[in-house]
């Protein structure tokens, strides 16, 4: 065990204070509690009032740490094998933008995958970098982006040598990795850091039964969701220096930059104490998760007109891993999307699902989650499988069947210039003023700049006629499409 992962600091410091029995005339307003509406603190109870303070002697500073935030940022680094790591309040969001600001200069740009997060497609409007995106592999059957091929990456790199940086996702929202190993290699070849959008990752780090983290895997920095998967509270993440690639300063001013400057020591201790968690006792909770999981894949094997995500879909570079504990149940064998079999699971057996798309549900089972969970989840889709009269699930072609769009405005520009709603039918050949992925797959079919195409109208048709999900365009029934007015 590394000496002194059996601290909190932060926590301890917070905890401290509160038994001071302070006279508080600070913000938070609500004096530890005193102020607090009743039926608020009959929910979550006055202990967490307790410690919501802010930047009083002995509780340092987020903005310039030097005492227990330090010290506790400090232990997260060791416990991931990082060289500096930072706390964030303004979750993996906040840290992906702050990389991306970090990375580069106006007119520079990034090699990404086309299905990364929302937040790094802000991020690039915000620091003025242009996108080289590279196709990420996808699924056979279940349909979803998993990695992007090592070729796509060569290629891309090869081709803008300029590039100021490469970003992986490591795992994505499904569980599935691509060869990051590859990835980083490629990238440091050509002189560029690669960037690791790790969100769904952080409990990677901590069992040898899961794929290498992805600072194991040789990335740069990765920015973690340690509410998703580590134990902490909502909208708490962890980012990661490694190496001399970036510049951890400029990350850090970055970070500063666009950081709240009333950071909730609530989120910060709750970080502070599931980095201990994970650091003391972390491989013995993942063992026991990988137990409960293992039986409801066993269960879910058995159930016919399901099929369950794991190693028989690997191809050993794009779809290069997966992640066990994350549980993807392709459904549309049973005549059903994804979303109605959510819908049905949760109404009638009270089992809620962390998301659906067109043709699968994707269940997240926590630290917390029980065998008797997974045996609930189990007899759920046992009873869904055995109903009838279901309709077959329309097959849709995949984005990879259309053409790449071309580039009519650079992304910053776009996401500035004046635009206006028009029906989806109408768009083709107009300028895109906002984003549209199509779930499944999740990949992009268009940008804030690029030029709708028939094909892409087309398939929006086909995609919406079917009952897919859509992610980006401010109508989310995709009646209506904005495109770029002038």
């Amino acid at each position: 065990m590394d000496c002194g992962q059996e601290r909190a600091p932060l926590l301890e410091a917070l905890l401290e204070y509160a038994r001071s029995s302070p006279c508080r005339f600070h913000v938070p307003g609500h004096g530890g509690g005193r102020g607090a509406p009743e039926d608020l603190l009959d929910v979550i109870g006055r202990g967490v009032f307790d410690i919501d303070a802010t930047e009083l002697p002995g509780l340092d500073d987020l903005n310039s740490p030097a005492g227990v935030i330090a010290r506790a940022q400090e232990l997260a680094a060791r416990a991931f094998g990082a060289g500096r790591s930072f706390f964030l309040v303004n979750g993996t969001t906040q840290g992906l933008q702050a990389l991306i600001l970090a990375a580069g200069r106006p007119g520079g740009r990034v090699i990404l995958p086309r299905n990364s997060h929302r937040s790094v497609i802000g991020g690039l409007v915000l620091a003025g970098l242009d996108p080289v995106f590279v196709t990420p592999a996808v699924v056979p059957g279940f349909n979803f982006a998993a990695g992007v091929p090592s070729g796509e990456i060569a290629r891309a790199a090869g081709e803008h040598p300029d590039a100021c940086a490469v970003l992986c996702v490591h795992p994505n929202y499904y569980g599935a990795v691509g060869d990051t190993q590859k990835a980083s290699a490629l990238a440091h070849a050509a002189g560029m850091p690669l960037l690791a959008d790790e969100a769904h990752g952080c409990h990677l780090y901590f069992h040898q039964g899961y794929p290498a983290g992805a600072l194991q895997a040789g990335a740069d920095a990765a920015v973690q969701s340690m509410h998703k998967t580590g134990g902490s509270l909502t909208q708490s993440s962890l980012l990661h220096l490694r190496g001399s690639l970036l510049d951890g300063d400029r990350v850090f001013s970055a970070l500063k930059l666009m950081q709240t400057s009333s950071p909730s020591y609530v989120l910060m201790a709750s970080l502070d104490a599931a980095r201990r968690r994970m650091a003391l006792n972390g491989r013995d909770l993942l063992e026991r998760l990988l137990q409960a999981v293992g039986k409801l894949r066993d269960d879910l094997a058995v159930i016919r007109g399901i099929e369950v995500f794991g190693p028989d879909h690997l191809d050993g570079d794009g779809i290069f891993d997966y992640d066990p504990s994350r549980v993807v149940v392709r459904v549309s064998g049973l005549g059903l999307t994804g979303r109605q079999a959510a819908d049905w699971l949760g109404r009638r057996r009270g089992v809620y699902v962390e998301m659906a798309d067109r043709d699968n549900i994707v269940l997240v089972p926590g630290l917390g989650v029980t065998r008797e969970d997974c045996r609930r989840a189990a007899l759920a889709l046992k009873d869904l499988a055995a109903g009838e009269g279901r309709k077959p699930v329309p097959d849709l072609p995949g984005p990879a069947d259309i053409p790449p769009p071309r580039v009519l405005m650079n992304l910053r520009e776009a996401w500035f210039a004046a635009s206006r709603p028009v029906r989806v039918e109408e768009a083709a050949g107009e300028a895109c003023a906002e984003w549209v992925a199509v779930y499944p797959p999740g990949i992009p079919v268009v940008l804030p700049g690029e030029e709708v195409t028939p094909e892409m109208v087309n398939y929006l048709i086909r995609a919406r006629e079917a009952g897919a999900g859509f992610q980006g365009p401010s109508d989310p029934a995709l009646k209506f499409l904005r495109i770029i007015s002038g």
